[in-house]
């Protein structure tokens, strides 16, 4: 059988390269090349840094689909099923709202990991019993994650292949965020499933991006126990009550961290409090970003603008507390309802929804009414904010105090958000592939 995996094309945000689309490999759909490659003709195709290629008839085409590349993702399913192809939407849109898809966009929904559902999706059509919805039972635990296919990727259209999933899931279920949907799960995978990961992808600088490298505190501990005589150095995501366990940031230190990614969302208890993030305590910010900091990790902060309890202080007072503290590097959203989460129903409920057009569900559009500021006034807010954190200004008023750090932060802060046009003209000519490894080397060495 002849299976094409298709990624739509993403929508960028406006402080956005093509660095951004180049940066890693879509996990998800290699997983599915994991499952089905010894039995059939896969392909897959990344619409970020190639064209579709429509001349070819697929039996099966399968479509990852985020929400605001569902709109993208219903015009390439129409292009195939005209051709005769079945098509299978899957992936975090799909499996978050699947109930708030038309029948008609897709043949099959995929909902939950893929390896609970694609050898299902596979026999019941070669048998001619296809079924519209395939969903993973609540028995998936982290034994049966498949790892990704590695040796399929073309390794120089990435900055960084080095990726890894040590889990699935979040174990919180804060309002804003797709963890909040009925159908997501936690698990952890096998330790051992995990270490032939990192001999997979041939790296000693490891990329883990679960949604919460440390939810489950007992495996996190065995795991870093595990790799601490390995020698290699990691980033990942956590929340910030990690800061409560000096023990683990101990081991997180000396198993090789060099920086944590960490939804503080807001500076605001009553921001905080209306979407029920019960691991953030703001009280306890400036001591968790010490406790960080003194065990010489850099912290990738993550924002959000718009939530019940901002107004337009809000920014300016964010900006002042990003800068006093030092936070290496920041993201910021305005915040997004997806649909099927908590807060999608609640906003809905109240009349806030101002946009069905997914394709701005993308945490750069306003398509909500704010609570506590005109949609105006969030929207130039937000751009206002990574103007004012990236500018040189800035950037030398956050130079972290450990000197050993500074070569990642220039790296990031510079090359990446401040001059990322320069620099992803020049990774056009030389390779993404090339240009990663640079910047790794000497995040590494330096």
């Amino acid at each position: 059988m002849y299976i094409k995996l298709i990624q739509p094309k993403m929508i960028k945000r406006p402080m956005d390269t093509d660095i951004k689309i180049h940066m890693a490999p879509p996990l998800g759909l290699l997983t599915v090349v994991h499952i089905l490659q010894d039995r059939h003709t896969v392909v897959l195709e990344n619409e970020n840094i190639q064209d579709i290629h429509y001349g070819d008839s697929p039996d099966i085409v399968g479509i990852s689909v985020t929400v605001d590349t569902m709109p993208r993702a219903v015009e390439i399913a129409k292009k195939f099923r005209r051709k005769g192809a079945v098509v299978v939407a899957g992936g975090i849109h799909i499996t978050t709202a699947y109930d708030t898809i038309l029948e008609e966009r897709f043949d099959v929904l995929c909902v939950g990991a893929a390896e609970g559902t694609w050898p299902s999706i596979i026999k019941d059509y070669e048998n001619g019993l296809l079924k519209k919805i395939y969903m993973c039972g609540k028995e998936f635990g982290g034994e049966d994650i498949v790892s990704p296919a590695y040796d399929f990727l073309k390794k120089e259209q990435y900055l960084y292949c080095n990726v890894i999933h040590t889990s699935r899931g979040c174990p919180f279920r804060c309002d804003f965020c797709y963890n909040s949907a009925a159908q997501r799960m936690y698990v952890n995978r096998n330790i051992e499933d995990v270490l032939q990961d990192i001999k997979a992808v041939h790296s000693k600088h490891i990329m883990f991006i679960d949604d919460n490298f440390a939810g489950n505190p007992a495996w996190t501990r065995a795991f870093l126990e595990t790799i601490k005589p390995m020698g290699i150095q990691w980033n990942a995501a956590v929340s910030i009550n990690v800061a409560d366990d000096e023990s683990l940031l101990d081991l997180m230190k000396e198993s090789g961290c060099r920086s944590l990614f960490i939804g503080f969302e807001s500076i605001s208890p009553s921001s905080i409090d209306n979407v029920h993030k019960i691991q953030n305590s703001t009280a306890q910010y400036e001591r968790a970003v010490r406790a960080i900091h003194d065990r010489g990790i850099m912290i990738n902060g993550s924002f959000v603008f718009g939530l019940d309890g901002d107004t337009p202080e809000t920014f300016r007072l964010t900006l002042d507390w990003i800068v006093k503290n030092k936070i290496e590097t920041v993201t910021s959203h305005i915040l997004t309802p997806y649909p099927g989460t908590v807060l999608y129903d609640k906003l809905k409920k109240e009349g806030r929804i101002v946009s069905d057009d997914l394709s701005k569900y993308n945490t750069a559009n306003v398509v909500f009414q704010p609570a506590g500021m005109t949609a105006q006034e969030l929207y130039r807010g937000y751009i206002w904010i990574y103007q004012q954190i990236y500018s040189l200004k800035n950037i030398l008023k956050r130079m972290p105090e450990n000197k050993q750090q500074r070569a990642s932060y220039l790296l990031f802060n510079l090359l990446y958000r401040k001059y990322g046009r320069v620099t992803d003209f020049i990774c056009k000519i030389m390779t993404y592939k090339r240009i990663g490894r640079i910047a790794q080397r000497i995040s590494h060495y330096l």
